[in-house]
């Protein structure tokens, strides 16, 4: 066991207030990042600036105390004004650093003679000892991320990877509080003065964090993990532009999940919002790298599809969509009333630029929502071309007992 002297003691008070400080002047725009966050998305913070550098520089029952700290800290300063966070959540969170934090200890202890502290000048042997440095910073980011992992895939089966492991720029975050942490642990030994010198720089970093998560959430559909609609109207009006110029065809399909509205009715609006992202992942898995699929609002969807031959192309790729659609089979929520599987249909409109009388995105859109609205009048499930009959016949529509109840609505 590492003995804790007086100085440990008085690197340990001078980080705290750093970390204290910190929280508190960030406070605003984590609640905000908290706000736009995904609930299934990994939180990635800048806590482990603080706790990293205690792990290098302080013994560590020292090291365990700060994650305490911070984490108490950011409980009181930040969560419970945004999503109020659940106790065992909070615990978790927590447990999963202190392990991570208690392995890098392992690793320091094992590796390096001087632990805890840090290199004292550039020779090989303080070289080797920023190794083990590096190597436990690893070892305690594996831990944590294997964790939080595990548990948002046990509590939200439908999570997808990215949103299991964040997305890079949350990751490259990390790794930077955790570099920051060992600038921080060695100027809390040699120079403590400077330390309020990192703390706005933590405040700074934390503003351009969240700029670019406000720039990825404004384009980037929380419920499917497609585009927003002003995202997708901003490509389209580029394929539109390039259409001019090169002489090439852009088409746009419209996709309207039929008879949705009963299942947010029967289900509930969570397990609706799950359908959407199914739904979401299987558009993008049908079209090309360079089309684009967009949530156009409520259950629809619109894809922007740059250079394509003609409308029969069009059309045929609006055929592969809708009988995609119908393969989509979603277990009931286990307390529901009615158990069974649900199945999916959809009705399709389409409509291509050039043509006559489309000369604006907005003309093309409209084209393309007059034909989705013939779609649904001529039975739902089965797709339209604007200002063309259909040019070869859909899957006759099999009525499900959504569609005998609900014959009417839309």
């Amino acid at each position: 066991m590492v003995p804790i002297s007086k100085q440990d003691l008085v690197r340990f008070g001078v980080l705290a207030l750093c970390a204290v400080l910190a929280v508190g002047m960030t406070r605003q725009i984590e609640r905000k990042r908290e706000y736009v966050r995904k609930p299934t998305r990994a939180y990635i913070d800048t806590k482990a600036v603080w706790s990293f550098a205690a792990v290098i520089a302080l013994p560590p029952i020292l090291a365990s105390v700060m994650v305490v700290l911070t984490y108490l800290v950011a409980w009181f300063c930040i969560w419970p004004r945004t999503r109020p966070i659940q106790t065992y959540r909070w615990v978790f969170s927590c447990c999963t650093v202190l392990c991570g934090t208690q392995a890098a200890v392992a690793v320091l202890a094992a590796g390096s003679v001087d632990y805890p502290g840090i290199p004292d000048s550039l020779a090989l042997d303080d070289l080797a000892h920023v190794g083990v440095i590096v190597l436990a910073a690893t070892v305690r980011w594996v831990i944590n991320v294997a964790l939080v992992m595990a548990a948002i895939a046990l509590s939200s089966p439908s999570a997808s990877a990215r949103d299991l492991f964040a997305n890079f720029d949350e990751q490259f975050l990390e790794a930077g509080a955790m570099s920051l942490g060992l600038v921080t642990a060695a100027v809390v030994v040699e120079i403590p003065i400077v330390l309020p010198g990192i703390v706005f720089a933590m405040a700074a970093m934390h503003h351009g964090v969240l700029v670019n998560q406000y720039a990825q959430a404004s384009r980037v559909d929380t419920k499917t993990g497609i585009a927003t609609a002003g995202a997708w109207h901003e490509f389209a009006e580029q394929a539109m532009v390039r259409s001019r110029e090169n002489g090439n065809t852009v088409g746009v399909l419209i996709v309207d999940l039929d008879h949705f509205k009963f299942i947010n009715d029967t289900y509930g609006h969570p397990y609706g919002d799950d359908v959407l992202g199914e739904v979401g992942k299987e558009l993008v898995a049908e079209v090309r790298d360079k089309d684009a699929c967009g949530r156009w609002g409520g259950e629809e969807f619109a894809i922007a599809l740059p250079e394509i031959d003609d409308a029969q192309a069009l059309f045929h790729i609006g055929e592969r969509i809708r009988r995609r659609i119908q393969t989509i089979t979603l277990a009931a929520p286990a307390d529901a009333a009615q158990t069974a599987p649900v199945s999916l249909t959809a009705s399709v409109g389409g409509a291509v630029f050039p043509a006559e009388g489309i000369t604006s995105l907005d003309e093309l859109i409209l084209a393309a929502d007059t034909a989705l609205y013939e779609a649904k009048n001529g039975g739902r499930n089965t797709v339209r071309l604007s200002g063309a009959a259909p040019l070869m016949p859909s899957d006759p529509f099999q009525p499900t007992k959504i569609a005998d109840d609900l014959d009417d609505q839309r």
